[in-house]
């Protein structure tokens, strides 16, 4: 592809970005896409209300936790859903993005919608920044060796065998999403705060109420264990190839927009079951320059940005699907190793 071909009047004009995006939305790339989400929310709505009707019919049997196993996905699918709804690429509006973004988010899977849109919009903002960015600030987990020195507590103890212990940690995943976003209630800045517990409680109402009517009490914890766990682990393996493992930045580290996206970002190479399993998130890179593309467009935009990266010198890093669970767990192994060797 020859990029300045496509750049008028001048190629020279605007930033490196300005001319990306020009290229971009010339291919129509940033148009809406509403069959396509017609029909995936269709399909969503179906293998909801199919495997709700399974549930029912099982009944009080050890064969629910293929049930179990199914509805992990499907929170993971649905979760990926309210995710392109926070970005915009479904509605134009608020409105009706905020109302479908609750009840599939809230109500649906039980996670809170409105922190879960204001995490990652800042993440967004600041990937892979140390201070700003909300999803490598340490907690349990430390992202660089600056931060396992300063690490106290849990952080310290998990952090010195992290590798080991981070997909084991990630059947927590669904529990701590559930509870984050019941905290957020407690957020006077967080809008719609009454609403927004109500979907939630509802959720969880409904969901308890269901397992312990049709099930037996063994049964049913097992399930939920089951349910919420591979939940947990489906949602940790969307999002960790993403970033977990690319640079990090810290202070006044503040690069160019196209190079702060593009630079801590990794792209996960595959066909169409890998677009379908991480929700079209494997094209990180083209996802977080343009937020908004609908996911199908990302795949067509991806040729677009990698050449125009190559030609302006700008690294664009993509791998398979084991890789980039490699490099990250790398990553995490050697940010721990101050709190392995007691180097301060």
């Amino acid at each position: 592809m020859i990029i300045d071909d496509a750049l008028s009047p001048d190629p020279r004009t605007g930033s490196d970005f300005a001319r990306l995006s020009r290229l971009v939305a010339r291919a129509g790339l940033l148009d809406r896409r509403p069959g396509y989400y017609v029909a995936r929310f269709g399909a969503l709505a179906g293998l909801y209300a199919a495997g709700i009707a399974a549930f029912l019919y099982v009944g009080d049997s050890w064969w629910q936790l293929l049930v179990a196993v199914f509805f992990a996905a499907m929170f993971g699918q649905m979760a990926l859903a309210a995710h392109d709804l926070a970005h915009r690429q479904v509605f134009r509006a608020r409105r009706p993005t905020e109302i479908a973004g609750r009840l599939l988010g809230n109500l649906g899977i039980g996670m809170g919608y409105g922190w879960w849109m204001d995490k990652h919009t800042r993440h967004h903002a600041n990937p892979n920044h140390e201070e700003l960015d909300p999803d490598v600030i340490p907690d349990i987990l430390v992202w660089s060796q600056r931060q396992a020195r300063a690490s106290r507590g849990l952080a310290r103890v998990i952090g010195r065998r992290q590798a080991l212990l981070f997909f084991p940690l990630l059947t927590l995943e669904g529990l701590n999403l559930h509870v984050s976003g019941v905290r957020s209630l407690w957020r006077p800045e967080l809008k719609h705060r009454w609403t927004e517990a109500a979907l939630l409680f509802t959720h969880f109402a409904g969901y308890l109420v269901a397992l312990f009517l049709v099930l037996s009490p063994d049964k049913a914890l097992v399930f939920l264990a089951v349910h919420q766990g591979l939940w947990g682990v489906y949602m940790g393996c969307i999002f960790a190839p993403n970033h977990k493992g690319m640079p990090t930045l810290t202070g006044n580290d503040r690069p160019d927009f196209l190079r702060r996206q593009v630079l801590t970002s990794r792209n996960v190479r595959g066909g169409r079951m890998i677009d379908l399993a991480l929700g079209g998130l494997n094209y990180q890179i083209e996802h977080h320059l343009f937020p908004s593309m609908p996911t199908p467009n990302l795949r067509r935009a991806q040729p677009i940005v990698r050449d125009y990266c190559a030609q302006i010198g700008v690294p664009y890093h993509e791998t398979g699907l084991i890789n980039s669970y490699r490099e990250a767990l790398r990553h995490l192994h050697r940010a721990g190793a101050p709190l392995r060797t007691g180097v301060s």
